[in-house]
């Protein structure tokens, strides 16, 4: 996972208009989240999750192909950045007709890394 992109704005776009794929969106979370891929065991160290994370999702979840865990996510954003990636990056949305739970998950992962990183900075 040492490939992943720089997390800054010009990723989140990419995430939001499909040009980064589906994998690369869940390890930027997973990392994010603190999951760390140990090649040597071929496991994944979760010392570093939050203990809500963790106990439900000792393995890193899809959060595109999987509704409950990407609740979870919309979850653990704080109220005041709900909104951000609308409030600090302009996105209007998707446009009825061309999305899906995909396109949707996808967006809720964006807005999450985005609010992670207004949240570290």
């Amino acid at each position: 996972m040492s490939n992943l992109p720089p997390l800054n704005t010009d990723t989140i776009w990419a995430i939001l208009k499909e040009e980064i794929d589906d994998a690369t969106v869940n390890q930027l979370v997973w990392h994010c989240l603190g999951y760390r891929y140990d090649p040597v065991t071929a496991k994944w160290d979760n010392q570093e999750v939050s203990a809500e994370w963790r106990d439900e999702y000792p393995q890193p979840p899809d959060f595109i192909e999987s509704r409950p865990a990407t609740v979870k996510l919309t979850r653990s954003i704080p109220t005041e950045y709900k909104q951000i990636v609308k409030e600090k990056l302009g996105f209007k949305g998707y446009k009825i007709g061309e999305f899906g739970p995909r396109q949707t998950r996808r967006a809720t992962a964006a807005n999450w890394l985005l609010s992670y990183m207004e949240q570290k900075s």
